[in-house]
């Protein structure tokens, strides 16, 4: 099954040429779709002197958002498989390689990559730490899930989970309104153990607490939603 790796990104000229760089070093059949949101620190230059037939690189003029973003690439990703890669260095794609196992293997249709189930994780608690096991709790008690690691940006999608699945995210909120949404049509999410090393604000994590509360509404409106 032919892989399609999205990534979306947002000024991040010191690490994107390594991610690609080691997205297209796993050993799986694989496509990668960068989209660029309206970067201005020179990472739209690094991306378009980037050359590889299994990379599409799109752009939008201005900042969007990652939803948006995210939703750029989906329309223009062909795989079987879609998956979700930030550009910066906190997630090993090497483990794309557990991680996909399960689909192709038939036994799930979603897989995420969870930052809780691995011991050697170094995991602070930090707001963003309290951020994710408020949104991991309110997903479980919404929508009945078993979740240990809901805002994980490891997700990992057979296409027949998100087919005639609308979304209207445009920033961080794609990763409650997506979860929700495959929740709402009976899917059951199956998490895997992965690496993570986190970085600050002043390395250039961009998500606030603005983000939080939306990801809350989002959560809360997709419950009820028609």
């Amino acid at each position: 099954m032919l892989l399609s790796v999205l990534i979306p990104v947002f000024n991040e000229r010191n690490t994107v040429v390594e991610i690609l760089e080691r997205v297209l070093a796993v050993p799986l059949d694989l496509e990668v779709v960068v989209v660029d949101d309206g970067s201005t620190d020179g990472t739209r230059e690094l991306l378009t002197g980037f050359e590889d037939p299994r990379v599409l690189i799109l752009f939008h003029e201005n900042n969007q958002g990652k939803g948006m973003a995210l939703r750029t690439a989906l329309t223009h990703a062909t795989g079987e498989i879609l998956a979700v890669q930030d550009a910066d260095l906190e997630y090993s794609p090497e483990e794309f390689v557990d991680l996909v196992k399960p689909i192709v293997d038939g036994e799930a249709r979603v897989v995420y990559g969870s930052r809780c189930l691995n011991q050697e994780n170094e995991m602070k608690f930090t707001r963003f730490r309290f951020g994710s096991w408020v949104l991991t709790r309110l997903t479980n008690l919404l929508y009945g899930s078993r979740l240990t690691d809901e805002p994980t940006c490891y997700k990992l999608f057979h296409r027949d989970a998100l087919r005639d699945i609308r979304l209207r995210c445009t920033g961080f909120e794609f990763c409650p309104e997506i979860t929700a949404k495959v929740l709402k049509r009976g899917f059951k999410i199956l998490e895997l153990p992965i690496s993570y090393k986190g970085r600050s604000v002043s390395e250039g994590k961009k998500i606030n607490w603005k983000d939080g509360v939306i990801g809350i509404w989002t959560l809360i409106r997709c419950r009820f939603a028609g």
